[in-house]
């Protein structure tokens, strides 16, 4: 099952023995057993049960609140993992340390490379596509990673190659209706931004879950600064699944013609383009699809889900500040 997501506003969230309801309009419109739950995330208002927060806690599920168009509102957690010694790392290796630079170079390899990997496999389906220039551009952002001794640096490589990336991605969309111009958000003002958007929220979810199981604390992150209430090190550890998951996923879902512009609508307002439920259903259902299905992991040489890979790149990450491994490898794929 995974992760359940509830969409209907006003839903009843409850426990039934061992499994979990969902109800909404005096109807059940979902009952499934509590162990095949990895996690629950709500999308508008609903109301959770005690006995529900209650039985997540104990089972160690997390439960995410999120507004109806996905920006983060907080989440209910069980208590830190007491192992105090993988935070005593992470804090160890703040600042511009050898160990913080070294992964903040892997962050954004990661990130770069993966983009670089969407571009050459949407170049090989589509040959009329003209992307020698955006590649370029990557190319000339990753070159230098390895030698750059800077943290803000490698920042501004990892923005140079995003924009590169970006400003090649319009080239990518085959679904009639849909356009990208740039990359925009808070509000997503284009259906294809309002799905980047929605995804990327979906997939912070899902990192700081792994992040959290592994012992890290969420906060102290090294490519993205701190800020009060910014999950520092899940943004970090999300950056080279954003292509991989979110990016793929989009793409597909728009050229396959899975969700049309009829799937949207735009505040009078704000401007704020906005996934209608039906369409928020068909985009969720993707997003799962997507985070269950599987591929040999690069390093481990196993096959996996990426839902697993979030761990597996934590606990990477863990055994490295740990010194338990000598560097941290970034998940890419070609």
């Amino acid at each position: 099952m995974g992760t359940v997501y509830v969409t209907v506003n006003d839903s009843f969230i409850g426990k039934t023995d061992e499994r979990l309801t969902v109800k909404a309009d005096k109807k059940n419109v979902l009952d499934v057993p509590l162990i095949k739950v990895d996690g629950i995330v709500i999308l508008g208002r609903s109301t959770v049960s005690p006995a529900v927060v209650q039985e997540l806690l104990e089972r160690h599920i997390p439960l995410t609140f999120l507004t109806d168009t996905g920006r983060y509102l907080g989440r209910l957690e069980p208590e830190m993992t007491k192992n105090i010694f993988v935070r005593k790392a992470q804090w160890e290796a703040a600042g511009e340390s050898e160990k913080a630079l070294h992964l903040v170079r892997g962050f954004v390899r990661g990130k770069l490379k993966n983009y670089r990997m969407i571009l050459l496999r949407q170049g090989r389906k589509y040959s009329e596509l003209d992307l020698e220039a955006a590649l370029t551009r990557l190319d000339n952002a990753i070159a230098p990673i390895s030698y750059t001794n800077n943290i803000n640096s490698l920042r501004g490589l990892e923005g140079a190659g995003s924009a590169a990336y970006f400003g090649a991605f319009d080239q990518l969309i085959r679904g009639d209706g849909f356009s990208f111009n740039c990359r925009n958000r808070r509000p997503p003002t284009d259906p294809v931004n309002s799905l980047l958007s929605f995804g990327y929220s979906l997939l912070c979810h899902d990192v700081q879950s792994a992040v959290n199981l592994v012992g890290f604390d969420p906060y102290l992150g090294y490519l993205h600064v701190q800020h009060y209430g910014r999950p520092s090190l899940a943004l970090d550890l999300m950056e080279e699944f954003r292509p991989l998951i979110v990016d793929s996923m989009v793409l597909s879902a728009i050229n396959l013609k899975q969700l049309t512009p009829d799937d949207f609508t735009t505040e009078p307002i704000s401007n704020a383009v906005l996934m209608s439920p039906e369409g928020r259903r068909t985009f969720l259902k993707l997003y799962e699809q997507k985070k269950q299905s599987k591929f040999k992991h690069p390093v481990l040489g196993k096959q996996c889900t990426y839902q697993e890979a979030f761990e597996l790149q934590a606990r990477l990450l863990a055994k490295y500040l740990m010194g338990d491994i000598e560097k941290y490898p970034p998940l890419v794929l070609k």
